[in-house]
Order: C-alpha cells, then sequence, then structure tokens
C-alpha cells in the first residue's frame, strides 16, 4: 500500500506564502472612537458567550505554534489592554514551545499600569497608537481626552524594558497631516521607532475614501520638509510591511507601511485570529473560518491544525483595494484586530 501523502505542517496558501506571525484578537471593545474607526457612539460588541476564553485562546496559539509553525505573536483588539486576562494570556503564551516572539499592538491607555507585568510575563515589545502629540488634535481624533495617559504608557514601556517601542500613527488629511516632522521629531527625543500607516479601508462607518487618504509620497514629502531620508537596503526588509528610512543618517530610522499604494501582499505571513475564534487569512478578507465551534465540541489539536491549514489555501494573492471590484470587509479593524 502507498502510505498517504502529509498535509503540510505550516500554514501554506497556494501562491506559495507561509504565514509564520498570527495576530490574535483578544477583544473587539476599544475605549478611544478615533473617527477613522469607529462612530462616536461605539459599535455592537461582541456578547461574552461568542468571545474565546482565556483557556481557548491559549489553546488556540499554542496549535498554532506547537503544530504549523508560528513564531511570532501579537495580541491586538479592538484594545487589548481591556481584557482582564491579558498578563496572564501573554505569560502562558511565552511559555510556549519553542517559544515564540510576543507583542501587544495597543492606544496606550492603561500601559503605564501595566507595562512592568507585561515584561515580567514575558511580553517583548509594544506598538501604540498615537497620531498626535498635541492635546487638541488627539481629541478631535478621538473623542477623547486621554493623551496624558498615552504618553505615561510609552514612557512606562520604554522604562519597563519592552523595546524597541513602536509608535503607529495614521495622518488624516486637513486633521493632523501637518504635524507628521513633529510626531517625527517627538520619537527621535523619546527613543521610539515611528511608523506611519496609511490609512486602509476598514472604518466601521465605510467612509473611507482614496482622496482623503495621505498617501506614502506625500508623507516622504512632509518628512522631507525637515529631515534627511534615505531608503534602506530593500533586501533586509523580508515580510515586513514598513519600509524603512534611515533619518539624518542614521542610525534612527522612520518607516512607512503603505498597504494601499505600494501593497506587500506578495510577501505576506500574516494570519488572523478574532476575538471570537474566526481566522482570517487576509485583513480585508470577506469570508471567515470557524475554529470556535470546533474547539468547544473537543476537536483535538491534529484537527483543528489541519481546519487551520485548510483555512489558509483559499488566500487570495492580494487585497484588491486598487481593483475596482473591491468591497470592503463586513468587519470593521475593530472587531478584526490588527
Amino acid at each position: 500500500m502507498t502510505a498517504p501523502s502529509r498535509t503540510p505542517l505550516g500554514l501554506a496558501d497556494n501562491y506559495g506564502r507561509v504565514a509564520t506571525d498570527l495576530r490574535v484578537s483578544l477583544t473587539d471593545r476599544c475605549n478611544l472612537r478615533c473617527t477613522y474607526c469607529m462612530p462616536e457612539e461605539g459599535l455592537d460588541w461582541l456578547a461574552k458567550p461568542e468571545l474565546l476564553t482565556d483557556d481557548e485562546i491559549v489553546r488556540l496559539v499554542s496549535v498554532a505554534v506547537g503544530h504549523l509553525g508560528v513564531d511570532e505573536i501579537r495580541f491586538t483588539g479592538g484594545e487589548p489592554l481591556l481584557r482582564r486576562g491579558v498578563v496572564d494570556i501573554v505569560s502562558r503564551t511565552t511559555k510556549l514551545l519553542p517559544r515564540p516572539q510576543v507583542s501587544i499592538t495597543t492606544n496606550g491607555i492603561g500601559l503605564a499600569r501595566q507595562a512592568q507585568a507585561l515584561r515580567e510575563a514575558g511580553l517583548d515589545r509594544v506598538n501604540v497608537s498615537l497620531d498626535t502629540v498635541r492635546q487638541d488634535t488627539f481629541l478631535e481624533l478621538t473623542r477623547r481626552d486621554r493623551l496624558k495617559d498615552v504618553l505615561a504608557g510609552l514612557a512606562a514601556a520604554h522604562e519597563a524594558g519592552l523595546t524597541p517601542v513602536k509608535v503607529n500613527a495614521v495622518l488624516m488629511r486637513g486633521v493632523n497631516d501637518d504635524q507628521a516632522p513633529e510626531l517625527l521629531q517627538f520619537c527621535l527625543d523619546h527613543g521610539y521607532e515611528l511608523r506611519f500607516i496609511e490609512q486602509m479601508p476598514l472604518d466601521a462607518q465605510h467612509g473611507w475614501s482614496r482622496d482623503q487618504m495621505i498617501t506614502a509620497d506625500e508623507i516622504l514629502e512632509l518628512l522631507g520638509e525637515r529631515f534627511g531620508l534615505a531608503a534602506t537596503d530593500a533586501a533586509t526588509r523580508g515580510s515586513a510591511p514598513a519600509e524603512s528610512f534611515t533619518v539624518n543618517g542614521g542610525p534612527a530610522t522612520v518607516g512607512i507601511i503603505a498597504s494601499v499604494t505600494r501593497p506587500f501582499c506578495g510577501d505576506c505571513d500574516r494570519v488572523r485570529l478574532t476575538a471570537d475564534g474566526q481566522v482570517r487569512d487576509c485583513l480585508f478578507a470577506r469570508t471567515e473560518s470557524d475554529l470556535r465551534t470546533a474547539l468547544r465540541a473537543g476537536a483535538g489539536d491534529e484537527e483543528l491544525a489541519d481546519r487551520w491549514r485548510r483555512a489558509m489555501r483559499g488566500k487570495l494573492p492580494g487585497h484588491g483595494i486598487n481593483d475596482p471590484s473591491f468591497l470592503q470587509p463586513v468587519r470593521p479593524m475593530s472587531a478584526i484586530g490588527g
């Protein structure tokens, strides 16, 4: 008899890409109301029974690490620090073998209080969303007067050794696009690593407009008025989403994630797990694959791993934002997890 062929161990798609970077949403809730993400009144949050429990999250992460070759875990939201069990989840994740790199993307509120505990739990680093260092603009963008809390969170993360502390910024036309050099100087002064992200069609209001988006070329022009920028060796970028530029000769750098105007789908190595246990093979996918039901029905690790492999095979070659037929995902960013 011929031995049965083995299913590939990794999360490979039909275009030769292999996902090794898992983004795990811990909650769809958030304590800010950023204008490019959600309406002021918030959204219809997931009911608690729909959410994965702490044990279920760790179980699925352990399947990804132990059976599917994932070596990097990023906890996201919503706002992941709103999850009461976040420190324990991080601690249990960093104890997995082989030990993955573990990070968190946060808006920074509550980070001052939790940074040291997260570091002691094994967290490697943080990405903090911050679009301005001006209090009035922060209030306009987020509808919350919490800039001091975010700045305190950044400082606490740096002090705790969660480095490099990365800052993610979105520029909005007519709101904060004139503040790009100011934000970069702030990060240079404090030893943070800044990355600008082109605004993407992931808002709950479906109000994204290409004409209103600040492009990578515009960002470079804005920064170039004050800083000398030079592109780093593209060969070192790998699957990283950000194009990197040295600032004034280095060693400091600034990154630009140009998901819309300079898509990098061909090198994508990411997969996402939503807070309610759905696999998304792309940030812009309009379909999901359910792991929660199988998990709660008693599926073993290998069955869950196989379901995950099958979910990844249908990944499209690109997100299609620049195609006339593109349709925005039904779920907004806060429910998908960045």
